[in-house]
């Protein structure tokens, strides 16, 4: 919202914030923990692809949702798109768990961020170096604790990364040539 070069109200910024924050947030941690009392899923790490299943449709499904929901307040499409970006990719994630590939969500989540703020900046003609110097730094960091602690291994851990930005920028490419 600092970024585009449009004004937001407050009004309009804090109920951006609060379907973000809802959505993203607050609604999937609710959600796993229902999952794990109703028997859904055993740990709250879902280490084994079939205990991932259902979680990851669920939650790709919510993210194109808060995308629609984004898309009802025009100044803020990019973030619409990223969501709906953000969910696709999780539907890759699920379309690979039947091949018992487990894809790093971490990693995706990052990746999608760099796509995002890769997006924003060749949208809006603005440098955004820093911050993805910052991210790239971050990613590092997840991708090497997810091999450390032998969640992931190393090709799970890069297609993540590429699923979530490729998916940000494919989508986000198609949203602006409509």
């Amino acid at each position: 919202m600092f970024s585009i070069p449009y004004y937001i109200t407050k009004p309009y910024k804090l109920t951006i914030l609060l379907v973000v924050f809802i959505g993203s947030y607050l609604l999937p941690i609710l959600l796993l923990y229902l999952f794990k009392k109703l028997q859904l899923i055993q740990s709250f790490h879902l280490p084994t692809v079939e205990e991932r299943k259902f979680p990851i449709l669920f939650f790709a499904f919510l993210a194109i949702l808060i995308g629609k929901m984004l898309f009802k307040i025009a100044l803020v499409n990019d973030l619409a798109v990223y969501f709906i970006a953000g969910g696709f990719a999780m539907l890759l994630v699920y379309l690979f768990l039947f091949k018992q590939i487990k894809v790093s969500i971490h990693t995706l989540g990052i990746g999608g961020l760099i796509g995002f703020i890769i997006q924003l900046s060749y949208t809006y003609h603005q440098n955004f170096l820093l911050p993805l110097v910052f991210l790239f730094l971050i990613f590092g960091l997840i991708a090497k604790a997810r091999i450390s602690l032998q969640a992931h291994n190393f090709n799970e851990v890069i297609l993540g990364f590429v699923l979530g930005v490729g998916t940000q920028l494919v989508l986000a490419g198609v949203y602006q040539n409509m």
